[in-house]
This record gives C-alpha cells, structure tokens and sequence, in this order.
C-alpha cells in the first residue's frame, strides 16, 4: 500500500467534521426547541414522549461503538466468522429486557435504574450499585474514546488528541443543551452514519477482492466459515455455548439493567413503544452485525496471501480494519473520512448515552434525595450543569488511558465484570420475590469479588485458552521491503481477551483461562446463589411487604394451569389482580391494589401519577 494513501486528505476531514456539526446541530435545535420547558423530567428522560423509532435507532447506535465497528472485523478476520452468533444471543438480551425487565421499570414510574433497588431492597443497596455503575460507566466510556482513536491515528495519520477532544467537546456540548432528545436524535443521524460507511467499505471492498463469490471461497478455504463449534469446555474462546450463554449474560447485564439503555425506553410515550424500540433495535443489531463480520470476511479474502499484521505493516490487529479501509478507499476523495466518521459515530453515541445515564442517575439518586425542595428551574440547571462535569469526567478518562498502557485491555472487561453481579441483583429483585435486602447487599459484595478475580486474574496472570490463536495467515505475496515478519507482542487495544501464554494445567489456571464471555456468567450467578443463601438463613421477605408491580411472575409461563402453584412460587405475593402490576392503571386518589405496598413505594406511585398529569397539562 502506497504511503501516500495511508494519510487524510482535505475532504476525508471535511466528510468527518459533518458528523460532528450535525451533531452539535441537533443540541442547539432542541434547545431552542424546548426552551420554555424547564423540568428536570423534560432534559433527563425527554418529557416520556418518545416514539419507537428514534428510540430504537439510538439504541443500536450506542450499543454498537468504535469498538465493534473496529475490533469486530479484525475478529472475524483473524478466528473464523463464529462471531456471527452473537447475533443469537442479542436476540435473547432483546427478549429479556423487553419481556422481564422493562415492564417492571416502566410501570414503576422511576427515572433511574437504582430508584428500583431502594423500593425493592433499601437505600444502601441502590447507593452501592449506582456507585458501581457510575464507576464502570466513567472507566469504559474513556476508553471507547481512545481505543478506536488511538488505532484510527497509528493508520492513517488522524490526530489522536484532536479526535478525543474533539469527541469530549461535541458530546458534552449537545447533551447539556438537549437532553435526552438531542442524545436520541443524535444518535438517530450517527446510526445512519454507521449502516452508510459499512456500506461503502462492503461494496468497494468486495470488488476489490474479486466478487462475494470469491469472497466465500476464499473464506471457505481458509477455515472462516467454520461457524459452529459445540465443545461444552467453558475454556473455549468462542464455542456456540460460550457465545449465546456468555454472549447472553454478558450483554443482558450492560443492557438489560443498564441506565443508559433503559432511561432511553422508559422515555417512550408508552409500554408498546418501548418494547416496539427494543424489537426494532434488535433488527438494528443484526444489520451492523452483519455488516462487520462481513467486512472482516472481505479484508481476508483481500489479504489471504499478505497478512498486513504478520507482515508488519500494522503494530496491532485493531489497526486492520483502517488499514484496509486506506488501502480500498485512499485514491477516492472523502470516503476514508465517511469510514471514520462510522467508527466515531459509534464512539459519540456511547459516549452521549453514558453522559445522559451519568447525570441522569446522580441528580435522581443523589441531588434529589438531598435536595427534595428544588424548583423546576434549578433542577434544570442543575441536570445541565451534571453533564457538563460527567462530559469532562469521560473526556479525562480517555487522556488517562493513553498513560495506562496495557491496562487498557483489563479495563474493557470491567463492563463485563461489573455488568453480571448488577444482572443478579437485579433478577433477586424482580425473580425472587423471598430475597431480603440484606441477601441482595451480600449477593452483590460476593459477585463483584468473583467476577473481578477471575477478570484481573486473567490479565495479571494469563493462561491460555485452548483456541486462543487465531487461525493461518499468509505472507506469501508480500513484496521485500515489507515481508519482514513481525512477532509483535503489543496487546491489541479493542481485543476481548488476554494474550495467550502457556499453562501448566493446575486448577487456578483452568480458572483463569475460562472464556471472557462467561466473566458476567460467574458475576451473576455467584450474586444470586449468595443472594438465596443469605435470605435462607436470614429468614424471607414478608410477602405483605412487596408490592406486586416490582416483581415479574415470569413463572407464570409454567404455572399457569394452577393458581396454588403460582402463589406458593412467589412466595405469597398475590399477582391475581393484573391492575396492581401497572400503576398507570389507577387514578390518583384511587387504590385498587392490596394493603400491602410500602410507603415509600406509595410516594413513588404518586409521584408517577403526578409526572403522567404535568405531562398531560403540558401538551394541553
């Protein structure tokens, strides 16, 4: 590849500084937009309003980053295309969410996540989690800042800091002046963005490498279509189970309870809308998914006899996809900047969404509990002024991560790490009617000590999984000045699992060298058995202090048939009166339900109520 096509060009920065001003655009539309609505309640969860359709394109776009757009290609390329079956397992964190975890949130009325944890458990358990959450979301929001700028700079030139200043700036910019809206329309436009530089990289790529026939012949030789893998050893990379069970777990504990994604449904006007735009998204998903691991079949079809890492024209495997996009696309003015305006389309939609939940989260979990008198104006303000500081928060973060080395890699598995014990807090809640608060508080502590053991420990002293290393790659055709092999042992930013080095066989070494997909798995699983221990020893919660609407008789699927057997499942609390799980159905000043919710429940319920009448009075 010429070096000349290794560098931006004028129009490759005008193509990418478009993403930005539309950006930055559409916070200015809608701050002018909603000028005279002053609530917090309008700028965090946009008035809950929302139709599906924005709704869901927001959610793909931000649970697709730069770190897919990037990483998921290079995976592809260097392990086969078994990464196609996540798509499986985001079709089972779809259902979830949609089916289990969204009705209880919705009808609650709440505004974040963790109000749940306080009328389900108490207030020491939801100010644990949102810490945690707040924690994890400022660490991994920084690095999905740098990782894909860093790889993006290594290639073609584009200016690293510029890029994460850049990426700081709009995102907090048109955050604190839209809200919500403009963080959901934003990421509306950025998911256009994405499907469009996929879409050039797709069509130009695969004439270059001679046609999708020879693409799937090419891929079919080389061992890449070798999809399904039914080894049960949890020490597989990616097998189907470590895949769709890990896969499952791991994306339904940073999706599922996740604030970011569930402040963007309950923003929706109604239930339907929310489960629509979870459905939608779904769809979403799959086509990026697609997308990237068709991208990564092409880049190996076009490098089957020259392998530009062995060969060392890339320090890194993150840094294959850019390359490739230079190399098919460098000669036509602007459409290497479309690319890289992809990949940070998927970078400001993360970083916009963690911004958002940051604030979000602790205005509702913090500043209002502290500060319950506030005026609508000041609340407002106070909201904006959150995001300013998280968008400075996440910004720092990613000038961090460029002095953290290799601990870059074991910061990307803190999501996974942190997401499986919050899933089981969560599913003791909303699953187990009998936990007690303090089998939950314990159940988290025990969780988030496995999870993060097994994590740090992989990284620390990693043992090598059986199929750690990637399959053949060539040099043959590479020409003299660049067929130098290149043994790097530089630790590829956007890569999922530790470098693989060899293992003496001791238990500790199996433990550590169990598939990064099954972190959460061992989170969330440790969290609920604790969590059912605990509350076995301690004594169950007294069914007359749950409110039916916090939990979900999901058991119903199995019990239908006997009304004795559901109860006795849920440990006593009545779910026969259907009115009692959604507060929107009563009126205010009216109880239908039974005399067993809490207080603080009730106040939560009114306020609901309230929030739907302000709504309403509004719009009038």
């Amino acid at each position: 590849m010429d070096d000349k096509l290794r560098t931006f060009q004028v129009w490759d920065y005008v193509v990418f500084s478009c993403l930005f001003v539309v950006s930055s655009g559409i916070g200015v539309f809608f701050a002018v937009k909603e000028r005279k609505k002053e609530p917090s309640k309008e700028f965090l969860v946009g008035g809950r309003q929302m139709s599906c359709g924005p709704v869901a394109l927001s959610l793909t776009a931000s649970f697709m980053s730069a770190v897919t757009v990037l990483g998921a290609p290079s995976d592809v390329y260097r392990f086969g295309a078994s990464f196609v079956i996540f798509g499986v397992a985001y079709t089972f964190v779809v259902f979830f969410t949609a089916e289990l975890f969204l009705p209880v949130f919705y009808r609650s009325g709440i505004t974040s996540t963790y109000e749940y944890l306080e009328l389900r458990f108490c207030k020491g358990v939801r100010i644990a989690a949102t810490l945690i959450y707040m924690i994890q979301t400022i660490l991994y929001t920084g690095i999905v800042v740098y990782a894909p700028a860093l790889a993006l700079n290594q290639v073609t030139g584009f200016d690293l800091w510029a890029s994460i200043y850049a990426t700081g700036i709009v995102c907090t910019f048109y955050c604190t002046l839209g809200g919500l809206k403009a963080v959901v329309w934003s990421d509306a436009f950025q998911m256009v963005v994405m499907v469009t530089g996929f879409l050039v990289v797709l069509v130009q790529g695969a004439m270059k490498a001679g046609g999708l026939a020879n693409v799937w012949e090419k891929a079919l030789d080389g061992q890449r279509l070798d999809v399904f893998d039914f080894d049960p050893s949890p020490l597989r990379r990616h097998t189907f189970w470590t895949v769709t069970i890990g896969g499952t777990f791991t994306w339904l504990g940073v999706y599922g309870v996740n604030q970011s994604t569930i402040q963007r449904c309950i923003s929706c006007k109604t239930e339907t809308h929310a489960r629509l735009a979870l459905y939608f998204n779904l769809l979403g998903l799959l086509v990026i998914l697609a997308c990237a691991v068709l991208s990564g079949l092409i880049m190996y079809a076009y490098y089957v006899s020259c392998d530009p890492w062995t060969a060392g024209q890339v320090q890194a495997p993150d840094q294959l996809m850019p390359y490739f996009v230079m190399d098919i696309l460098g000669e036509l003015p602007g459409l290497p900047g479309l690319f890289v305006a992809c990949a940070f389309s998927g970078t400001l939609s993360t970083v916009a969404a963690s911004i958002n939940a940051l604030a979000t989260v602790t205005y509702e979990d913090f500043v209002s509990q502290c500060c319950s008198d506030l005026s609508n104006k000041a609340a407002a303000w106070i909201s904006k002024g959150l995001c300013i500081v998280f968008g400075v928060c996440c910004t720092s973060m990613a000038i961090a991560a460029a002095y953290m080395g290799s601990v870059v890699q074991a910061a990307l598995s803190i999501h996974g790490m942190c997401g499986g014990p919050m899933l089981g807090l969560f599913c003791l809640g909303i699953v187990f009617p009998c936990t007690n608060s303090k089998g939950a508080a314990i159940g988290l502590i025990v969780g988030i000590a496995l999870s993060f053991w097994v994590g740090i420990g992989a990284f620390l002293h990693p043992a090598s999984p059986l199929t750690t290393h990637p399959l053949p790659l060539s040099v043959q055709t590479c020409s003299a000045n660049t067929s130098a092999i290149n043994m790097t042992t530089s630790t590829p930013l956007l890569s999922s699992s530790p470098a693989p080095l060899t293992t003496d066989g001791s238990a500790l070494d199996s433990w550590y060298s169990i598939s990064y997909l099954y972190y959460s798995a061992v989170g969330y699983i440790s969290t609920v058995v604790t969590g059912l221990i605990i509350t076995a020893v301690l004594g169950g919660t007294d069914p007359t202090e749950v409110k039916p609407g916090l939990i979900r008789p999901v058991c119903n699927l199995f019990c239908f048939f006997s009304k004795r057997l559901r109860r006795k499942c849920w440990c006593g609390v009545d779910h026969d009166d259907e009115q009692c799980w959604d507060l929107g159905s009563t009126e205010l000043g009216e109880d239908k339900c039974p005399p067993n919710g809490s207080s603080v429940f009730r106040m939560q319920e009114t306020a609901a109520y309230a929030n739907q009448a302000f709504v309403k009075d509004s719009q009038t």
